[in-house]
């Protein structure tokens, strides 16, 4: 397949990004999670016991949002808050078992679906890839 020589670089790159989304979208369908949600349990899965400020700023959203974001995980019994040991004032959210196992679910069920998505590449492609959007990443 080629590059329509009348779309940008940019245009390409969002077009393949949406694709790439609306799979993941496909793929949380399982569990009946929003994006945002998923993000949350991957978030806390690599950082337990983390304060709503820190999940704010991991996912890059405003406190407020975290909180609403926290009250849905709790009541879906993915994570409950705790007292900070360290500072009374502050509260941690910790993934429960269930949170745990779904957390990890969903990164297997990306991790395949992503691999799906780029089969089409050599093996040399998706090194190339890899390589390149590192680079964009880090700038």
């Amino acid at each position: 397949m080629s590059v329509d020589q009348d779309e940008s670089l940019p245009e390409t790159f969002w077009a393949v990004a949406r694709r790439l989304r609306h799979r993941t979208r496909e793929a949380l369908e399982a569990w009946d999670l929003s994006p945002s949600l998923a993000r949350a349990l991957s978030v806390l899965s690599r950082h337990p016991d983390v304060r709503l400020s820190t999940l704010a700023e991991h996912l890059r959203i405003a406190a407020r949002t975290a909180t609403e974001v926290a009250d849905d995980l709790t009541e879906l019994g993915l994570a409950v808050r705790q007292p900070d040991p360290g500072d009374r004032r502050a509260t941690l959210l910790t993934l429960t078992p269930k949170g745990e196992q779904t957390a990890s679910a969903i990164r297997a069920a990306r991790q395949a679906s992503g691999e799906e998505f780029f089969e089409k590449l050599s093996a040399a492609d998706k090194a190339d890839l890899a390589r390149v959007l590192a680079q964009l990443r880090e700038d």
